[in-house]
């Protein structure tokens, strides 16, 4: 397994990044791959599937110069604070664990690590519903999955200091949906390491994750091949970067 370090990039060429991986990975032309990565400037990813006008307060991200992106894979719409939040992706065949067959059990598999990092910390930590984690009982990472000719593209997030004031202004969370979990604001839904008593850094969150990814998969430091960039490029260019795409609902 290949570990990509660090990269610090646009919302459009983070999603494209990660599909090129999927595709090299689908063609055998690289390994099983474990990256971390963050957004800049603070953005907003949506679901294949969701609809961006209805999951996002449009002209206050655009007010904020928050852009939106549309993922390629499922589930509801994220916020990646620039200052507070670090997205892993995990590219990975599904022949690689036998808990990779099952979507429930391969969701926990492939988000071990930020337990793992969240229990070191001394929180209360596990999952929630599908594709949650919650540390002392609070939403404080999600993640999202695709799946194509047997190969998984699996990528989420780790809130260490995000802004909840600001995800609150840019996301519309229907209160149906807040009163399933049993709360009334996104404050009693979500938390951050900070708002937990542990403040971290950018660098720190990271050298953490890095080291319970590594334990979990070993994988060895690698970089992205000139065909995966080359493809990232022409699907900045595209498909992220294409109002087609990102506004198509």
């Amino acid at each position: 397994m290949r570990f990509i370090p660090l990269v610090v990039a646009k919302p459009e060429l983070q999603m494209a990044i990660d599909e090129a991986i999927l595709r090299a990975r689908m063609e055998g032309r690289v390994p099983d791959t474990v990256r971390l990565y963050a957004f800049s400037p603070s953005s907003i990813t949506i679901g294949r599937f969701q609809s961006v006008r209805h999951d996002v307060n449009l002209e206050e991200a655009r007010r904020l110069g928050i852009p939106v992106v549309r993922r390629i894979t499922g589930g509801g719409s994220v916020f990646h604070d620039e200052f507070g939040e670090i997205t892993y992706s995990v590219v990975i065949g599904e022949d690689y664990h036998p808990a990779l067959r099952n979507v429930e059990e391969s969701y926990r598999y492939l988000a071990g690590p930020l337990v793992d990092a969240l229990e070191e910390l001394g929180l209360d930590a596990g999952f929630s519903g599908l594709n949650d984690i919650v540390a002392n009982g609070k939403k404080i990472s999600g993640s999202a999955q695709t799946r194509r000719k047997g190969v998984i593209l699996q990528h989420g997030t780790f809130m260490y200091s995000t802004r909840l004031e600001v995800l609150a202004r840019v996301l519309r969370v229907s209160k149906a949906k807040l009163s399933d979990k049993g709360v009334s604001s996104i404050w009693e839904r979500v938390t951050t390491l900070e708002r937990e008593g542990i403040k971290m850094n950018r660098w720190e969150a990271y050298e953490l994750l890095k080291e319970k990814f590594s334990a979990a998969f070993g994988p060895e430091e690698g970089e992205l091949t000139d065909y995966e960039l080359e493809l990232a490029e022409r699907l900045v260019e595209e498909k992220y970067g294409n109002p087609e795409w990102n506004e198509m609902r």
